[in-house]
């Protein structure tokens, strides 16, 4: 892409931020807050990564929306000052919970939790994530680690809280924060073998064995430093294996849960908050933690007669996997 190609991207995405930005202060209408057709009690959001950066700003936007929202993170500390920071705002419920989603005991402590405190969950915001790289770096040294916290983590959470999800005539919301970085035919990001990438991309073709087969073959590279940037992509290649398995996975969740009742609905859906300032990278990005939450906090509060399932997202618009 020359100069005139990158600077006509950027003022594309700049015009766009300044859309979300107008629609961000647009208050819901009484009709469509559906989370106040729960009452007496609140509609109760779980929002993982909690404790900082996005899953702190989904958290926030959330709880001032009306909802009670458990911030869920590793970090006692600061997961108490978070939940704190949001209730010195006034009309705002949250609390704190210890929770490691790369670890399947955690997660199901946390379940039964839940169960024990709530009784269920009205959303759930997959946000907890790692990434290692920096800048130009592209190490791989702790791609175990990304992929068993961003994929498997993301999938430990979703089992073990789909029992919890409540009922209701609204639909439960699951959010999976992702990244562009996974899709599947990005210029310089995909996956390299053809045959694979198709399978992926085919809902027919989707199992969890092949998603697993996927990240497993890639984890073997690695060890044996075998793996390619022609088969894998080129940028942060194990986040952005991480993430697109991360999608994948949401659109084979989609499809399960696709023809529930009326009543039992889970609309489940993935976005990408875009680059932000966060100290995932370094407070590098071109956008607020703020802003990078709307998306998934727009998901999740969909009027029931607009909710989608299994679909990718971006400042409010759908994107292709």
């Amino acid at each position: 892409m020359g100069k005139k190609g990158k600077a006509a991207a950027r003022e594309r995405r700049e015009e766009r931020r300044r859309e979300v930005t107008l629609l961000r202060a647009v208050p819901y209408e009484p009709h469509q807050r559906w989370w106040d057709g729960l009452a007496p009690a609140r509609a109760v959001a779980v929002v993982t990564g909690a404790s900082r950066g996005i899953g702190y700003e989904i958290s926030r936007q959330l709880a001032r929306h009306g909802l009670h929202v458990v911030l869920a993170s590793r970090d006692a500390a600061r997961g108490r000052d978070a939940a704190e920071g949001i209730l010195r705002e006034e009309g705002t419920s949250a609390e704190w919970r210890q929770l490691d989603v790369a670890d399947a005991a955690s997660v199901e402590a946390f379940a039964a939790w839940t169960a024990r405190t709530h009784g269920g969950i009205h959303v759930l915001i997959n946000n907890a994530g790692v990434n290692f790289n920096r800048g130009a770096d592209n190490s791989v040294e702790f791609a175990e680690q990304v992929i068993e916290t961003n994929y498997f983590g993301t999938g430990r959470m979703i089992e073990a809280m789909l029992p919890l999800l409540k009922p209701s005539p609204y639909g439960g919301r699951i959010v999976n924060v992702s990244s562009r970085l996974g899709r599947a035919n990005g210029r310089r990001n995909k996956i390299g073998d053809a045959i694979l990438r198709e399978q992926l991309l085919t809902d027919d073709c989707l199992s969890e064995e092949l998603i697993d087969g996927m990240v497993t073959k890639f984890l073997e590279q690695v060890k044996q430093n075998s793996w390619s940037s022609i088969e894998w992509p080129q940028m942060y290649t194990d986040y952005s294996v991480s993430k697109f398995a991360v999608n994948v996975y949401t659109r084979l969740m989609a499809r399960r849960l696709s023809d529930r009742s009326e009543g039992q609905k889970i609309y489940i859906n993935c976005f990408c908050p875009g680059w932000v300032k966060t100290a995932m990278t370094d407070w590098e990005g071109n956008i607020s933690a703020e802003e990078g939450a709307d998306t998934g906090v727009w998901l999740a509060l969909l009027p029931q007669e607009q909710a989608t399932i299994g679909k990718f997202y971006a400042e409010r618009r759908e994107i292709s996997f």
